[in-house]
């Protein structure tokens, strides 16, 4: 067999492999070395293929995929800086621990480090951030090897999906030619199954994908205590929200605990079943007073470190009570050291298990108050008659999205405010971000991809330095199945920045943190033919409902003055802290 031919039937065992394990979506950033593999793809006929001229806005769109599905998307770099491109993706995929399949061009074996033209090294390019980093074997025509082959794309879908979930790298070196050549048939009579694959149609070899469990013991053990009178949940950002937002619900409903539901932990907007959501804990809990007052004997905690900064200092203000941290294993998930007891086994499940062994032992004082906080500070927001801020457009978006619908965060304020702002729905929203590096890069290809993996209406809140950093995603746009509607807030610059003491340290603050730009984004969204909208926040929800109702991408612009929206945070955090101030004395 020829070396094209054999470079092509290789390519092939590959994709043939990822389709019977279950891959759909195939992200393709153009070039010349990764040809075999676009080529095996695109004539395979079973994925969703998607291109896109940017590597890094092609990453952050398959890891939009891989977050709203749950299940592995691919992106093919060609060789070169192409693959480092891909990084910042990776990280994210590493951190928010998303199923992500990295598959990068090579030049062959004898050209790495001898000068050769777009070369670098890049076996085990993405280091500790991958669950596996794979060089694949020059392609050659041998039946074992091609199966061989075939387990590696088996073993990586696997390895993505094993907890924690992640992202997998798979570097194939590739020698001219590239272009698609027949192979011999007399050797895919020889070899049907390393060729073919299995005659059933299923993957190579089967690899389970167990998750830890706690035996019944243990769980009789830990039952117990849940008998604490003052105990409270704690749900951060978790990688299935809708498998351990319901059983945290759940949890709290059988034991009558307050839950304090973080925006990305599936437990915020949803039917509540019963249990205490508590309304605006990020402001309220940044009163040294109220958090005293509010002293639990036991913390459950579940998911990855609150976006509340409040919530975190109110966990380390109480590091003496009990705080048992249940984790599907993977990733130490207690960076303040407050866990006493650290469960490693599925958090839908165990949450589940201990909900059907608890017996609604809660003080009912200690309930009251939590919920007395709660009414206070609801009452504090919408009594405020204020200018309004950006913690508004939160709030407002977090109400008009209908049922059902996407909403991608931005990191920096965006997820702040829906925090502190957006109050609990019984309608179901999914909330998605990326929280796991907290990088405002790729938020408007990541948007795109999460609408991609699950029709439905999708907002996407983000600032200005956000749009800025992936213009480039807005190309997204020209896909006909996911349209999204960008809530942009303007406000010239890094406005978390104002939140920091540094901002009192002028001129340097504007020039080195605030860093305006004077930019007009309208141009950008004329470039890509977008519907675009200047608005007051207080038209808001009207223009979103109407724009969702087009069923096109537009973007929204907010203008926003930082230093005013600065002071109507500390206005109204000082005014929801002297409600539930008054309200529990």
């Amino acid at each position: 067999m020829t070396k094209g031919a054999a470079t092509t039937i290789w390519a092939r065992a590959f994709a043939d492999e990822l389709a019977r394990c279950g891959v759909q979506d195939v992200v393709i950033a153009p070039g010349s070395r990764s040809t075999p593999l676009v080529m095996a793809f695109a004539q395979d006929g079973r994925f969703r293929m998607r291109v896109h001229l940017d590597e890094r806005s092609g990453a952050f769109f398959a890891l939009g995929i891989a977050k709203a599905s749950g299940s592995p998307a691919a992106i093919i770099t060609t060789s070169g800086t192409a693959t480092a491109n891909v990084f910042p993706a990776v990280i994210e995929a590493s951190l928010s621990e998303a199923p992500l399949l990295i598959l990068t061009a090579d030049r062959p074996h004898r050209l790495r480090g001898a000068d050769a033209n777009q070369t670098i090294d890049q076996v085990g390019l993405y280091g500790r951030y991958v669950r596996e980093s794979i060089d694949v074997p020059p392609p050659v025509t041998d039946g074992p090897a091609l199966q061989h082959l075939r387990t590696i794309a088996v073993r990586s879908v696997a390895a993505s999906l094993t907890v924690p979930f992640g992202p997998v790298h798979i570097n194939f070196p590739f020698d001219k030619p590239l272009e698609p050549v027949d192979p011999d048939p007399d050797f895919t009579a020889a070899h049907p199954i390393a060729a073919n694959g299995r005659t059933d149609g299923n993957p190579f070899v089967e690899i389970s994908l167990g998750r830890s469990e706690l035996s019944e013991q243990e769980l009789d053990r830990l039952a117990p205590a849940l008998s604490e009178k003052r105990g409270v949940i704690v749900v951060g950002p978790v990688v299935e929200p809708d498998k351990v937002g319901e059983a945290s619900l759940s949890l709290s409903a059988a034991t009558g605990y307050p839950i304090l539901a973080d925006p990305l932990s599936g437990a915020r907007f949803g039917p509540s079943g019963g249990a205490g959501r508590v309304v605006a804990y990020d402001l309220f809990l940044r009163d040294e007073t109220i958090c005293g007052a509010l002293k639990p004997d036991l913390v459950v905690r579940v998911g990855a470190t609150p976006t509340s900064a409040a919530l975190q200092d109110w966990l380390q203000f109480h590091n003496g009570a009990r705080h048992i941290v249940v984790d599907a294993a993977g990733r130490w998930k207690d960076y303040g050291a407050t866990a006493t007891d650290y469960l490693r086994a599925d958090p839908g499940k165990t949450l589940c298990a201990l909900a059907e062994r608890a017996n609604h032992a809660v003080d009912e004082d200690w309930a009251s108050l939590w919920h007395t906080a709660s009414r206070a500070a609801r009452y504090a927001i919408d009594a405020d008659e204020g200018d309004l801020h950006e913690g508004d457009v939160l709030a407002t978006v977090a109400e008009v999205l209908p049922e059902g619908g996407n909403l991608f965060i931005s990191s920096s304020m965006p997820v702040r405010d829906l925090d502190g702002f957006g109050l609990p729905r019984e309608e179901q929203l999914m909330v998605f971000g990326n929280r796991g590096a907290s990088g405002i890069d790729g938020i408007v290809s990541s948007a795109f991809g999460v609408a991609a993996a699950r029709p439905a209406p999708t907002v996407c809140v983000l600032g200005d330095i956000a749009l800025f950093h992936d213009q480039n995603g807005l190309l997204w746009s020209r896909e006909p199945d996911c349209p999204v509607v960008f809530v942009l807030i303007d406000n010239d610059g890094g406005g978390i920045f104002h939140m920091l003491p540094i901002a009192d340290h002028e001129p340097v603050f504007s020039q080195f943190f605030a860093t305006p730009h004077g930019l007009d984004f309208q141009h950008m969204a004329a470039i890509h033919n977008l519907g675009w909208s200047d608005l007051e926040i207080n038209d808001l929800g009207t223009a979103l409902a109407t724009a969702l109702e087009s069923g096109r991408t537009s973007i929204l612009r907010v203008t926003s003055d930082r230093k005013t929206n600065k002071r109507r945070h500390e206005e109204i955090a000082e005014a929801v802290a002297q409600h539930v101030l008054d309200a529990l004395r």
